[in-house]
């Protein structure tokens, strides 16, 4: 079949729309997340081997600017994540499945993952 069709292959002038880039936003964090529990293992085995190891754990998180940012970094990932999951949850049993409704839902993921993000970082500086 030959189309017609004019094929636009630039993406930088594609404007998505906020329910696609939630969307992909979800996917993005869900990679984050499973790249970031390298990292919660390595903490959470090494505070549990010893004192000395949770002392340093603890230190790590304490002092380390860099440690405090993965951290923040983390939980912001997993906020908007866990936000993101319950409207598509909420997709899944057919509720808010119009156009309308998916900009709205949209729109209220990304204040309770700005909200959660917020408090996560009050939280771990």
């Amino acid at each position: 079949m030959n189309s017609k069709r004019p094929v636009n292959l630039d993406l930088s002038t594609i404007q998505f729309p906020l329910p696609a880039l939630t969307s992909i936003a979800h996917r993005i964090t869900g990679v984050i997340l499973f790249i970031g529990l390298i990292f919660a293992f390595w903490a959470l085995s090494t505070s549990l081997s010893s004192p000395a190891g949770f002392v340093a754990v603890s230190d790590a998180l304490a002092g380390n600017f860099l440690a405090k940012l993965i951290a923040w970094g983390l939980l912001s990932a997993l906020a908007f994540h866990f936000v993101a999951g319950i409207k598509h949850l909420l997709m899944d049993m057919d509720i808010g499945v119009t156009l309308e409704g998916g900009h709205k839902k949209a729109q209220i993921t990304v204040v309770v993952s700005a909200v959660l993000i917020i408090l996560a970082g009050v939280w771990v500086w």
